[in-house]
């Protein structure tokens, strides 16, 4: 029992440090509105079926949202995305070559076009190899 819980506490974690948990932690409390339009969709396996994360610690990053059930990160692209390119090609580098797919949207479909940014989390969902 205690071996399973240590495998899946890496899976979901991938060695994330406990500030960081805690700094998820506190980005849980403060979630922007597009984020927490997108979780009012997501949450309680609304999606497929699927159990999604928000705010979840992984390695050395936080994630907007994540599924491990089918490795997937949805980032959601506000403001501070504009100033900071670089770190977020890293970051895209980083979890994809840990075996996590990324989708991305901005804020703006998030709040005007819910249904188009659902659509698409569904086709990406669906086309993803067995």
């Amino acid at each position: 029992m205690t071996s399973f819980k240590i495998i899946n506490e890496a899976k979901h974690n991938f060695g994330a440090s406990l500030n960081l948990k805690s700094k998820a932690q506190e980005l849980r409390k403060k979630m922007t509105e597009p984020e927490k339009i997108l979780w009012s969709h997501l949450r309680k396996r609304q999606l497929n079926g699927l159990y999604f994360r928000r705010q979840h610690p992984y390695g050395i990053y936080v994630l907007d949202f994540y599924c491990f059930e089918v490795n997937l990160v949805i980032v959601i692209d506000g403001m501070i995305h504009l100033s900071r390119r670089a770190y977020d090609i890293e970051r895209t580098k980083y979890l994809k070559s840990s075996g996590l797919k990324v989708i991305r949207f901005n804020n703006k479909d998030i709040e005007t076009r819910i249904g188009w940014v659902l659509e698409n989390i569904n086709s990406y969902i669906n086309n993803l190899p067995p």
